[in-house]
């Protein structure tokens, strides 16, 4: 694809993702997308087709950066429960901040009126999950009672419920601080030896200077 055309498809994409953030996939049309990219109906429709051609592209487009966020949480030198509260907390950031991913959030919980089929980010999230619940049952920071495969399904759904909730209730600003009250309350289930808030405010750390797995995103 030449540079004016992939130029021309992300403005579109990134616009789109806007409206979807803000108004949802009904309240978007495919005009409004062409004014806020500025580009005329015509392109919308030759890039994309329709607009639930736009939502996939949408959900696709931030769900395929997500792999690439889970690899950066994998440095053995740092305890694997810490690396997971990390990951959360790096998830719920871009949740609140970024356009995209919130795109993708909301789309996904709209996906029922969507005539498009939406990839599943939970199955990435509760794989990942289940591997750093594994490690740390062998590193001895697991609790005994912990089986890794169903905790993490159980975490992972009410990480995001949490994530939906808040953000309903109290605005996206509040997310990461409904996620600490999560954690200092979930986390002493999990961990064996471990100060719950040492581990909070360790991971909150490595997601601030960006070096979970040593080196940048």
């Amino acid at each position: 694809m030449q540079e004016r055309a992939r130029a021309t498809r992300r403005s579109l994409l990134e616009a789109a993702a806007c409206l979807f953030a803000e108004q949802g996939y009904a309240g978007t049309s495919v005009n409004d997308v062409s004014a806020r990219s500025g580009r005329t109906s015509g392109s919308v429709y030759f890039h994309y087709a329709s607009k639930e051609g736009l939502a996939l592209a949408v959900v696709r487009d931030r769900f395929a950066t997500w792999p690439g966020l889970a690899a950066r949480y994998a440095n053995p030198a740092v305890p694997p429960l810490e690396r997971l509260v990390a990951l959360s907390y790096e998830i719920a950031r871009a949740l609140a901040e970024d356009t995209l991913t919130r795109a993708g959030a909301r789309l996904w919980a709209e996906r029922d009126i969507i005539d498009a089929p939406l990839p599943d980010p939970f199955a990435l999230w509760t794989t990942a999950t289940t591997r750093l619940l594994a490690q740390a049952r062998t590193t001895g920071h697991l609790a005994r009672q912990v089986r890794p495969a169903p905790t993490a399904r159980t975490l992972v759904r009410a990480f995001f419920g949490l994530c939906t909730l808040t953000e309903a209730l109290e605005g996206p600003q509040n997310i990461s601080h409904r996620l600490t009250d999560w954690w200092l309350l979930t986390l002493p289930c999990l961990q064996r030896g471990a100060d719950p808030a040492e581990t909070v405010g360790r991971a909150r750390a490595q997601v601030m200077t960006g070096i979970a797995s040593g080196a940048t995103a």
